[in-house]
């Protein structure tokens, strides 16, 4: 089914308004979720600036439903630091388990003299065609601000940027979602990524 109800996580790691005012724009009817017990069947995106193992914390409430979305087929987006939590560990809090949907972890930039955290536009590669996220669109201009990137160890790379390494800017994998860069904020192309999510039907 199609829906345009989309529930987005607010558990206090940031761009959350952006996120919301984007989904509305495009027709979406995205709403604001600090408990899981406000979580719906349905849609969800997952934002997130910040710290890695401060995310986690704030997202341990929420995880069972996640994955119980997952396995009922509704698109899930991880954005930024959202994308990241899927995968099984960070660098950044080596201690801290993620989320684990994704094999993999997340490292550090090596940015080759260049500074970190990397913040502005940068081009994004598309690897894969066929990503529903990138449907009716080509290679193009996204925003990005971050220092740590996801390298999966499984085939799931749909998009990648460049900025003194080659960094993972876009993930699927079945029903899940993910891109490092901020759609939100990156004008027309972002905002047809996002209009593609909210199409998406399970």
């Amino acid at each position: 089914m199609e829906e345009r109800k989309v529930f987005i996580l607010d558990y206090g790691m940031g761009n959350l308004k952006s996120v919301y005012n984007a989904l509305k724009f495009l027709g979406g009817e995205p709403i604001l979720v600090s408990s899981a017990e406000q979580l719906e069947d349905g849609k969800i995106v997952i934002p997130g600036v910040g710290a890695f193992g401060k995310a986690m914390q704030s997202l341990s409430s929420f995880m069972p439903k996640i994955r119980k979305t997952l396995s009922s087929g509704a698109p899930v987006l991880g954005i930024c630091l959202g994308l990241q939590v899927l995968l099984e560990s960070s660098e950044e809090a080596p201690d801290v388990k993620g989320i684990g949907v994704i094999k993999g972890k997340v490292v550090k930039i090596k940015s080759m003299g260049l500074p970190l955290p990397h913040i502005g536009w940068n081009y994004v590669s598309l690897h894969k065609g066929l990503c529903p996220l990138f449907r009716g669109l080509g290679e193009g201009y996204a925003y990005f601000v971050h220092s740590y990137h996801a390298l999966p160890e499984e085939d799931v790379i749909v998009a990648t940027t460049y900025y003194g390494e080659r960094i993972t800017a876009a993930v699927w994998k079945d029903n899940l979602f993910g891109v490092q860069f901020h759609p939100e904020k990156s004008g027309r192309y972002g905002l047809k990524i996002l209009k593609n999510f909210l199409e998406l039907r399970w």
